[in-house]
């Protein structure tokens, strides 16, 4: 995959900000991954625990593309790192700490949803109705600030849910338009 950024939009989701206690933003808060966090498969980092966030992803083009990604975290270094007023790119852009599935056309913005499996059970879902920061806006804002280029991802932030991932788990995060997949990728995790 050949891509400029990975723009990442954190605390997108009001449910997930009470999850993790975190504070409420009153606009969009961005974070970037480079493109050696991209990875195939699901590589536990073997220095510290990791935690899944599935998200609605969307790859930047002549026509606007939709898919689904992990957005991986060291969710201890990054408690660390936020304590200390630090950046999180630490337990944010490692090696693997993004996958994603293959990206594919839609017909409409709002009629778009996610649903991850963990070893066969539903543990995040929700759609594009529950982000606090639309894509449309994120994008306009996004394209302000850093600039958005043919080839640029944005990954609009994770619902409530996230976990940890563990050796032989198997994951599947699906991408709906009203109610139906339209992407899918299934993922086990290896060490």
């Amino acid at each position: 995959m050949n891509a400029n950024k990975i723009v990442c939009v954190g605390r997108n989701y009001v449910e997930h900000i009470k999850e993790l206690n975190n504070e409420m933003p009153s606009e969009p808060v961005y974070f970037m991954k480079p493109f050696s966090s991209v990875s195939e498969d699901i590589v536990l980092p073997g220095y510290s625990p990791m935690h899944y966030e599935g998200e609605i992803c969307f790859l930047i083009g002549d026509r606007l593309k939709v898919g689904f990604g992990f957005d991986f975290t060291l969710r201890e270094i990054q408690s660390e790192l936020k304590k200390k007023g630090l950046p999180w790119e630490r337990a944010k852009a490692f090696k693997g700490a993004a996958v994603f599935s293959d990206f594919v056309e839609f017909e409409n913005i709002e009629d778009l949803g996610l649903e991850v499996y963990k070893n066969d059970e539903l543990i995040q879902k929700a759609d594009v109705s529950l982000m606090m920061f639309k894509p449309w806006e994120l994008f306009e804002d996004i394209d302000k600030i850093f600039g958005l280029n043919t080839g640029d991802i944005v990954m609009t932030g994770t619902p409530k849910g996230v976990g940890l991932v563990e050796e032989g788990d198997e994951f599947e995060g699906r991408i709906l338009e009203k109610g139906r997949v339209i992407v899918s990728k299934k993922w086990k995790v290896k060490k």
